[in-house]
């Protein structure tokens, strides 16, 4: 087996992801680079195609149990919820789907209402992602969300009503102009809700946004670079504080409450995505589906898999991967990175732990290398001095 076909057998795993991209939305938010459309009229040719896509895969996923699926876009929640019995009933026909599969739906608020959550929850979906980003109307203006605080809170509140045990929450920091205490008000009001996640972001000036463009005519500044490490810090300390593991380097969990799906992503578990723009990753390769509702369904018309790339990692991407990954969550398994790699990664990195150590940056419990608060701050960073001293 050559380099380009290199398979970790601790990566070999028994169970698998699927992630089905819905493409619609009421409104583009200015920040959003996800492939989206302000609209829903070709929902059902959509999924037509989404049912012949996922038929195409039924060889590939034969064998595999699938752990996890999670509705993403786009905004799952405009959809109805026969639309998401009819996808669920086309993935339990095609796939293994375990019993015990988490089932996750993103979530806007202002889209559902009890009898909706209701719904939604007796098809099986046990896990909501509810996309709040703020508390404070004037940062939700900004955003151009087109939902108020309080449809926020009673999002989370009907969802406990009907008895979502599992409900998680976004946020985002780092927003032009916005204090710190304005960021801890909105942590506040969030740990209040007592979702059992939590995703707190950086705002991220994607390039082609109108949120870049604004940036770049100097309309809006972005935030400053010691104001977003210090709500980054808060934002750690806050949260452990609050009950909630930090488990990646923008989730927080309660115990027992992190997601599968996601965690998925970071320690290369196989997974099908599913929709326009969709990526999948199986056996180290890796594709990537056209980001055009058109074309997706032009191509799956024409029994055509609507891929627009793919890559074949080779042993030293998926090292890299596992370095980058590994630091961004739980940490480097450095026996793991001898077994796969033979890579004797204690001796070679001994002195840059040893100093990152002291700088309290990285902390050594064998077998995981893993990082300290501040060494969050400098990820991307620690990331290239550890993978420089590997071969």
């Amino acid at each position: 087996m050559g380099p380009d076909r290199y398979v970790c057998p601790l990566r070999c795993a028994t169970v698998a992801g699927i992630y089905i991209h819905i493409p619609f939305c009421d409104h583009k938010c200015i920040y959003c680079d996800f492939y989206s459309i302000e609209s829903s009229e070709k929902t059902g040719q959509f999924l037509a195609m989404l049912d012949r896509e996922m038929d195409l895969y039924r060889r590939l996923g034969h064998g595999q149990k699938i752990d996890t699926i999670y509705f993403g876009g786009g905004t799952p929640s405009l959809l109805s919820p026969d639309q998401v019995e009819h996808i669920l009933d086309r993935l339990h026909s095609i796939f293994m789907v375990d019993g015990d599969a988490e089932v996750t739906l993103e979530t806007n608020p202002g889209t559902v209402n009890e009898d909706k959550l209701a719904m939604f929850r007796s098809l099986g979906v046990n896990r909501l992602s509810i996309g709040i980003q703020s508390f404070h109307e004037d940062d939700l203006k900004f955003l151009t969300r087109i939902h108020s605080s309080r449809e926020a809170k009673e999002c989370v509140e009907a969802a406990r009503a009907v008895g979502f045990g599992n409900v998680g929450i976004d946020l985002i920091y780092a927003l032009p102009n916005q204090t710190l205490e304005q960021w801890e008000d909105n942590l506040h009001q969030g740990v209040a809700l007592q979702p059992n996640h939590i995703s707190a972001y950086s705002l991220i000036v994607e390039r082609g946004t109108p949120l870049w463009r604004m940036v770049e005519a100097k309309e809006v500044p972005a935030a400053k670079t010691e104001i977003e490490a210090s709500m980054y810090r808060t934002t750690m300390e806050f949260l452990r504080d609050a009950g909630f593991e930090h488990y990646e380097v923008s989730n927080y969990a309660l115990p027992g409450f992190r997601s599968r799906h996601n965690s998925s992503y970071w320690d290369h578990t196989p997974y099908l995505g599913f929709g326009p723009s969709a990526h999948s990753f199986w056996q180290n390769r890796r594709w990537w589906n056209i980001a055009n509702l058109n074309s997706y369904c032009q191509m799956l018309e024409k029994k055509e898999v609507p891929v627009a790339g793919e890559e074949h990692l080779s042993s030293n991407q998926l090292l890299e991967e596992t370095v980058m990954l590994g630091l961004r969550s739980d940490g480097i398994d450095l026996e793991e990175l001898k077994q796969c790699h033979q890579i004797d990664a204690i001796s070679l990195l001994s002195p840059e732990v040893e100093q990152l150590s002291r700088d309290r940056l990285l902390v050594f419990d064998p077998p995981l290398l893993r990082l300290t608060d501040d060494g969050y701050v400098f990820c991307d960073e620690l990331t290239k001095i550890i993978l420089a001293k590997l071969p």
